[in-house]
């Protein structure tokens, strides 16, 4: 199975931007669904983006095309670039896969669908 550790969390300035990168091992990830989600302290986790095994990527509204999730399959990592970010956007930051077919059709959106979570990278924006 897959093993994910993310990297690239940090302090920000309102406006700047950050490049996370989730790492995987253990198997290839083009055989997944890999996302990033985020969570809030007291709140549910949510969805960043997801980005399916064709390279199609879905966003949260929140996103608003301020953010951008690629995967680099010589390096087997799954980066998000984070551009004007904004104090909401503080979260801890967890990069999570899932084998592509554990739905009926695309990638799900949905945390809970997801057995493969790397062990969060924090992102504060002030």
């Amino acid at each position: 199975h897959v093993q994910l550790v993310e990297s690239g969390g940090g302090s920000v300035q309102v406006g700047g931007s950050l490049r996370l990168s989730c790492v995987a091992s253990g198997d290839t990830i083009s055989r997944y669904c890999m996302g990033w989600f985020r969570q809030i302290p007291d709140k549910e986790r949510e969805v960043v983006a997801v980005l399916d095994t064709h390279g199609s990527a879905t966003y949260a509204d929140f996103v608003k095309d301020r953010f951008t999730i690629s995967k680099e399959l010589a390096t087997a990592s799954l980066n998000l670039q984070m551009n004007s970010l904004e104090n909401t956007d503080t979260a801890m930051y967890y990069c999570a896969a899932e084998i592509f077919g554990y739905w009926s059709s695309g990638c799900g959106r949905d945390g809970n669908d997801y057995n493969y979570w790397g062990q969060g990278t924090q992102v504060t924006v002030s």
